[in-house]
């Protein structure tokens, strides 16, 4: 008796789509934007508003302007559902951005006011943070931060402005009897003024080393009574290069009492530059903590 011959085997299944890697906030900003637009209640809305709007305006104005302001409702709703969609991706990316790195995320919450940058504004608060560890043993927290400022014009009206940071916190307790305060800012506005604004200063006096390239980006200062000596070996060669030539675009950090405050202009919402502030808060931290070590008395056995 003949053998039947055997069954071929069944196709292969084609291989599960991989997530997308969210490098940066954007990324799926476009299809939380389609999704929305495929929703028949989006439409709804949008054009129930514009059809609301238009009949008022032709009733009560003239039929062109309640065709106008209809067509402007419309684009008016289409401005929304695109900020909905861009609110959505950002979520997301922060989410995955979190849970590859091990944070904890946060929502709208306050920092710390530990430095003069934290203590700024009106009203100032984190948009979102990131906690857990930056590694070397640091924990820290990475925050969009922004305050606010308050000003009215010459008729009263008010007026509120908005100064956004990106920013890294993390505390070095071993540092704080060394060095009590430290500020590196970015150089800005006129060298000659240099000599005049520091007439004014009563707290705080200019820090200057022997590095003309870290002269010409940083402006550094510390408290009147700190011991040159200990901050001249805390700006060593290899630290000046780092902040001169690795740290990142406008970077800047406070330190005042141990707890240190990194930062860059603006809120950095991708992948690599959040990677970044957190290398540039570690990078910072473990160098005062290694002079720290350096000249603090080994413990008693």
């Amino acid at each position: 008796m003949s053998t039947p011959e055997s069954a071929p085997p069944p196709p292969e299944a084609p291989p599960a789509a991989q997530p997308q890697a969210l490098d940066d906030a954007n990324d799926l900003r476009g299809h939380h934007f389609k999704l929305l637009l495929g929703k028949p209640l989006t439409w709804v809305l949008v054009v129930g508003a514009a059809l609301i709007g238009g009949v008022a305006g032709a009733a009560f104005l003239h039929p062109l302007l309640g065709a106008a302001i209809a067509g402007g409702l419309v684009l008016v709703g289409l401005v929304v559902v695109f900020a909905i969609a861009d609110s959505r991706a950002a979520d997301a990316f922060f989410t995955a951005y979190a849970a590859e790195h091990g944070y904890e995320l946060g929502g709208r919450s306050p920092l710390p006011m530990v430095t003069p940058l934290l203590c700024k504004g009106d009203d100032r608060y984190a948009e979102r943070t990131l906690s857990g560890p930056i590694g070397e043993g640091f924990e820290a927290i990475l925050a969009l931060y922004t305050y606010e400022e308050e000003t009215r014009d010459s008729k009263g009206n008010k007026q509120t402005n908005y100064y956004r940071y990106t920013v890294g916190l993390v505390n070095v307790p071993q540092c704080q009897p060394h060095i009590p305060e430290l500020y590196a800012q970015r150089k800005f506005g006129f060298r000659a003024l240099e000599g005049f604004e520091d007439v004014f200063r009563t707290k705080k006096e200019r820090v200057k080393l022997e590095s003309e390239v870290l002269d010409q980006k940083y402006e550094i200062f510390a408290g009147k009574q700190q011991d040159a000596i200990w901050l001249r070996r805390l700006f060593s060669p290899s630290f000046i290069v780092w902040m001169t030539d690795a740290a990142p675009q406008k970077f800047a950090f406070e330190l005042v009492d141990g707890n240190l405050c990194c930062y860059v202009s603006g809120h950095k919402e991708n992948s690599a530059e959040l990677d970044g502030i957190a290398a540039a808060t570690m990078a910072v931290a473990k160098r005062l903590r290694e002079e720290a070590a350096e000249t603090s008395p080994a413990p008693e056995s």
